[in-house]
């Protein structure tokens, strides 16, 4: 699976926003999702099989943090649309400006 097809759904989404702030154990990850054990597995697996989340074992536990390696794929891919919404924005200040 690619990072894209990755973070197309949003159950992953919201598994990649709650590592955003570090390692968690998928217990925690189902708990704050209300998603079922089972299905968290499955999207964390798919998250892993894209690059874009990594597991350490922690005892009985498995931790789960996000791998930027993938990020950056994604990241180069966005930055042209970037650029556009950013040099629009520009104009819209500019022309706002002119108006007061």
């Amino acid at each position: 699976m690619s990072p894209f097809e990755a973070i197309a759904e949003p159950s992953r989404r919201r598994l990649l926003d709650l590592l955003r702030n570090g390692e968690r154990p998928a217990g925690d990850l189902v708990e704050a999702t209300g998603l079922s054990q089972p299905g968290v597995s499955k999207h964390l697996k798919q998250l892993r099989e894209a690059g874009l989340v990594s597991v350490r074992p922690d005892g009985q536990r498995r931790l789960y943090r996000l791998d930027a390696t993938k990020f950056a794929e994604v990241y180069a891919w966005l930055d042209p649309y970037r650029r556009h919404w950013a040099d629009r924005l520009d104009a819209l200040v500019d022309h706002l400006e002119r108006e007061q």
